[in-house]
């Protein structure tokens, strides 16, 4: 299906959405039609509705190592975020009101605590290394007697730095701290256990694992409290009202059933591809790798050029047909540079020209191949 290299439509942006595998499709198809009952009501398209959510919830579940009953389902990772972040401030602003968090967290975790620090609470966000990494260290230091909160991302979806979760964990449970940790983008592609990384609150996305969009979820650890944002019919144990994603819980459980399969082949067979990316790509002159050397997830490739800036770049890529991105946002028609970049020591033009290429589930060796050629081809025609 995405094999179209003949075409030249060639898809390197995995790490923003996947496509939805079809087995997914197939398992979320019936409960567009006949089993289309609402998980709330009490007669047997309802029952009916009841059991195939909460099948979904033990299969998501268990497949990060938590009980279902921790298990709420949102519409997205932003929105688990939004939940955890300014739900578990609200719930422990008697305790104190500081967060910590670091400075290359997605914006769904950064803007909620840019909202917080705009209604009384405190915010520490903590620097990186050239890498990406968060040191456990300094999260160690900058706790204080009215923190209620860490929240650090598992890997980082720009650059790929997978970062040391289990070492703040263990920092965060005996200071007694809450840990939040966003697995949005390392679900699916590095083992992700609750137990062993010691979080109390972690977010989860469907459509990151070839999965639905539209769905996510929000491990809340068993007597941690949160506040919710959401209020009305008490939904998802109370924590959640909203008449549930049923389809969407459903695909995403079985996203999450096939990956269970298929994670550690597809782990090996894609970092094969990624690192052919990485070396090759980097010998090209003026491109810098960005993120972790080894210590970064196995799908994604990211870089920084001298001779072109990133969206330049994917509008040549575009017309070569292969879907990259750069890493940064576009806002009202103006090129920001990257936050990720600038928190690794680049300064804002270099920020500028970053290059994100991730692989996935269709990705195949002649088309990793196409890419180096085309960015070959790129480099001759703008390198001085």
């Amino acid at each position: 299906m995405f094999r179209s290299r003949e075409r030249q439509r060639i898809y390197m942006d995995y790490a923003s959405t996947t496509p939805t595998d079809p087995r997914v499709l197939e398992a979320m198809l019936p409960y567009f039609g006949d089993r289309f009952g609402n998980a709330a009501s009490l007669h047997s398209w309802g029952m009916e509705a009841r059991e195939a959510l909460e099948k979904a919830r033990e299969e998501i579940a268990s497949f990060i190592r938590a009980s279902p009953m921790e298990l709420i389902f949102t519409s997205s990772a932003t929105e688990s975020n939004n939940l955890a972040i300014k739900g578990a401030a609200f719930a422990s602003r008697g305790k104190g009101r500081n967060i910590i968090t670091s400075r290359i967290e997605h914006p769904s975790v950064l803007e909620p605590c840019r909202w917080l620090e705009r209604n009384g609470f405190e915010v520490t966000y903590i620097s990186v290394d050239e890498h990406g990494l968060v040191d456990p260290a300094k999260v160690e230091e900058e706790i204080r007697g009215d923190t209620i909160l860490v929240s650090i991302m598992h890997a980082n979806n720009e650059i790929g730095t997978i970062e040391p979760i289990r070492e703040i964990g263990e920092i965060c449970g005996e200071r007694g701290v809450l840990f939040h940790v966003d697995a949005a983008q390392s679900l699916g592609k590095i083992p992700v256990d609750v137990e062993e990384m010691g979080v109390d609150l972690l977010t989860l996305s469907g459509h990151k694992i070839y999965g639905p969009k539209g769905i996510g979820a929000l491990y809340v650890r068993e007597g941690v409290k949160i506040e919710p944002l959401l209020h009305g019919g008490g939904h998802e144990y109370g924590l959640r009202s909203s008449t549930v994603n049923i389809p969407g819980a459903v695909g995403f459980a079985k996203a999450c059933e096939l990956m269970r399969d298929l994670m550690e082949e597809e782990a090996e067979r894609l970092g094969r591809l990624c690192r052919k990316l990485i070396e090759e790509i980097s010998e090209i002159d003026g491109v810098h790798l960005t993120g972790h050397p080894e210590k970064r997830l196995p799908t994604i490739a990211s870089f920084w050029l001298e001779f072109i800036e990133g969206e330049r770049l994917i509008l040549e890529l575009n017309e070569r047909g292969i879907a990259a991105s750069i890493g940064s946002a576009c806002a009202s028609g103006k090129l920001e540079p990257s936050h990720v970049l600038l928190a690794i020591g680049l300064n804002e033009d270099r920020a500028r020209r970053g290059l994100r290429l991730s692989v996935g589930r269709w990705t195949r060796r002649g088309e990793v191949e196409y890419v180096i050629e085309a960015l070959r081809e790129i480099a001759g025609k703008y390198a001085k």
